[in-house]
């Protein structure tokens, strides 16, 4: 690596002072990108991220577009899932669709383990390309948090309410139970991989999990997010928590074993710091606000950005993904202008 590291998001997620507020965006890789569109003309998502070069291309474009703090590994939270016995195929304009979807203990006790070296190989060899050669900032990798995985392992594709996914989870709980912990042994094995190819810090995805009370999470989910955070807390990279309409479970989220707490547009970072959250935040930015005139934008980032700056350990992000309509010169205008304006306070 002959570029110098810059390691302002490293700082922030420790809470330490840095000269501007780091950046970056959720799904800031992909199809909001005229070249990306170009690429699945020819090739699938399933067909990008087996090609290692192709797929580090993908990371690294919106970084060399938009001069942000932080590359996000491009794959898909279902990665791990065909290694384990799901079978899943990701559907235009669907998502992913499983054919065999997860209905008893029975099914559950089916499920194998994963081998990354063996099992992901494509994902390994394209984090080391981009961590050994291409990026001058830090690669976050990711992965699909257990609840969230289960929700489509059970519902056999996307869903609005989870019904069946909580159906099982109230009348099946021996079987969840042990879903979770081949789920959290899943993730820990396939996430401790991306840290030993070169990921600088991980976000943990648990999409889905605001379907849940405050109540029912502590009981079902909490105890396997301890062990996950636990068991990656000794990597001794940055860990990052994120969910979407989940801000009755910061607090929740706050007291795992985790460095950054991710906020959806829903929880503001002054509200948030109200309740007690401490820890390093990120967010929040609504990205439906990125299709509105620029002084809109620039009026909510530094809304933001002034709560955000109140004390060390801030990172901005939207409060959900970039989706296709939002473009591209948006996003390096307001990665300038956070870069400016945290700068200069």
């Amino acid at each position: 690596m002959n570029k110098q590291m810059n390691e302002t998001i490293l700082k922030a997620a420790k809470g330490e002072k840095t000269d501007h507020v780091p950046v970056w965006y959720m799904r800031q890789a992909g199809r909001s990108q005229p070249e990306y569109r170009a690429l699945k003309e020819k090739y699938s998502l399933f067909e990008i991220t087996h090609q290692p070069e192709l797929c580090a291309y993908v990371t690294r474009l919106p970084v060399e577009q938009y001069n942000v703090d932080a590359a996000i590994l491009y794959k898909d939270i279902m990665t791990p899932l065909p290694a384990i016995g799901i079978d899943v195929e990701i559907k235009s304009g669907v998502g992913p669709v499983i054919s065999n979807p997860i209905r008893s203990l029975a099914d559950v006790e089916k499920l194998g383990e994963i081998h990354p070296e063996e099992d992901v190989p494509y994902v390994l060899e394209t984090i080391k390309i981009l961590t050994t050669e291409q990026l001058s900032v830090p690669l976050i990798g990711f992965a699909g948090a257990p609840f969230t995985l289960a929700s489509y392992m059970i519902e056999g594709g996307p869903s609005k309410n989870y019904n069946k996914t909580k159906g099982f989870m109230y009348s099946e709980p021996k079987a969840w139970f042990v879903l979770m912990d081949k789920l959290a042994e899943v993730t820990i094995t396939y996430v401790k991989a991306q840290i030993n190819a070169g990921a600088k810090a991980i976000q943990i995805f648990d999409s889905w999990v605001g379907a849940l009370n405050a109540a029912d999470y502590r009981t079902f989910i909490k105890p396997v997010m301890e062990r996950i955070f636990t068991e990656l807390k000794q990597e001794g990279v940055p860990l990052i928590m994120f969910g979407v309409g989940a801000s009755h479970l910061a607090l929740e989220w706050h007291d795992l074993p985790l460095d950054v707490v991710g906020l959806d547009w829903r929880l503001s970072v002054k509200e948030a710091r109200k309740m007690g959250l401490t820890k390093t935040l990120q967010g929040n930015l609504d990205p439906a606000v990125l299709l509105a005139p620029w002084e809109v934008i620039e009026e909510r980032a530094k809304e933001i950005l002034d709560q955000g700056l109140e004390q060390p350990g801030f990172i901005f992000n939207l409060g959900h993904g970039v989706f296709p309509q939002v473009k591209p010169e948006t996003l390096k205008r307001l990665t300038a202008f956070i870069h400016d304006y945290s700068a200069n306070k």
